[in-house]
């Protein structure tokens, strides 16, 4: 199709951080960001701009134009914490609903932990807002916080305190220019995700501080100084190590009669007291803090996710060998850590604060 309310449907979505050009035509790139918008935020992914497709659009789009003067110090992502009360126009009224979420991140090229706003006592649960607003001077938050993680770990030191301040704008500016893009210290959707993904083929593919064994009888068994999150998270992925690979399995729920990658992820994960909900691949992509952990890293992209604990791969991608044999989730052998890196992934590098 084409026509101008193409044009203006591909406006609201570059205003909501799903950057396509405006030529007035539902072309490929216009679809791409339909889709990337529809799994951002629960959708069917059909790439059809329905009515539901526009109500949340406006939604989010309202919320965004209400956060740029209103701080934000933590809570539910868009998707679960607003509302529309005036139809698919714009003059509904975002509220915000649901507790304050806890978390506590640090500056990955330091360790050491910043508490921002309210005391916060769960460390490990992952920041799902990263890419899914645009940021902007006076904003505050813990995707702001990734934001200025990631400057920083691609070149453009930026303090790590969550607010959307005047020297993130300026580390943000020298982003943009050095990447030929529009210079104006503000990060939309597809910035802020090559911002990431910049970063994530910088970084080093391992940085164990431990290595766990790999068992005769296919489990894994971890370093004795390895910590408690670790060391649940090895004993829960050895709980599923029989069990065969099912597409989508692990996602309704943890328990299940199989598993898929990101659903073998999300188990380990949550055995490690490190993950409250099964999520999937691009959801991980989010997960966490950038950059590889000291004892877990989740390599993730679009259509594949893996982990890798205290040195050894978690995987239902079998690039290297396994045992017990089979297509679900296995150890891989220690030299083939990051085997499945082979396969042209464009991995998102992520681990669990703290770990």
């Amino acid at each position: 199709m084409r026509g101008s309310a193409v044009r203006a449907l591909q406006r609201e979505l570059t205003e909501a951080g799903f950057v396509v050009r405006r030529t007035g035509v539902f072309d490929a790139a216009t679809l791409r960001s339909v889709r990337s918008f529809e799994r951002r935020y629960h959708l069917p992914v059909n790439g059809l701009a329905g009515v539901p497709f526009m109500r949340k659009l406006r939604t989010i789009r309202a919320y965004d134009l209400a956060a740029v003067d209103t701080p934000f110090s933590g809570g539910a992502a868009p998707d679960s914490s607003t509302t529309s009360t005036g139809g698919t126009g714009l003059t509904g009224t975002p509220t915000t609903t649901g507790t304050t979420t806890t978390t506590t991140t640090g500056t990955t090229t330091t360790g050491t932990a910043t508490q921002i706003g309210t005391e916060r006592s769960a460390p490990n649960l992952p920041n799902r807002r990263y890419g899914s607003r645009t940021l902007r001077k006076g904003m505050m938050g813990t995707d702001v916080e990734d934001l200025q993680n990631y400057l920083t770990l691609a070149g453009y030191p930026t303090s790590v305190d969550g607010d959307f301040g005047p020297k993130t704008a300026s580390s943000v500016m020298k982003f943009q220019r050095a990447s030929h893009m529009l210079v104006n210290g503000i990060a939309v959707h597809g910035e802020e995700m090559t911002l990431q993904r910049d970063v994530a083929k910088a970084v080093p593919t391992t940085a164990s501080a431990g290595q766990a064994t790999l068992n005769d009888d296919g489990t894994a068994t971890a370093p004795a100084d390895a910590p408690a999150a670790v060391q649940n998270a090895i004993a829960a992925a050895n709980s599923i190590i029989d069990d065969p690979y099912i597409y989508g399995g692990g996602h309704a729920s943890f328990t299940d009669s199989g598993y898929d990658c990101s659903g073998s992820v999300s188990f380990a994960l949550h055995g490690g007291g490190l993950l409250s909900s099964p999520e999937d691949s691009t959801q991980l992509e989010t997960y966490g803090q950038p950059g590889p952990g000291q004892w877990i890293t989740i390599y993730a992209d679009a259509s594949h996710a893996f982990v890798v604990i205290a040195g050894l791969a978690f995987d239902t991608a079998h690039y290297g060998p396994t045992f017990p044999s089979g297509s679900g989730p296995r150890w891989l052998q220690p030299s083939d850590v990051t085997a499945n890196l082979s396969d042209g992934g464009n991995y998102i590098v992520r681990h669990p604060a703290g770990l």
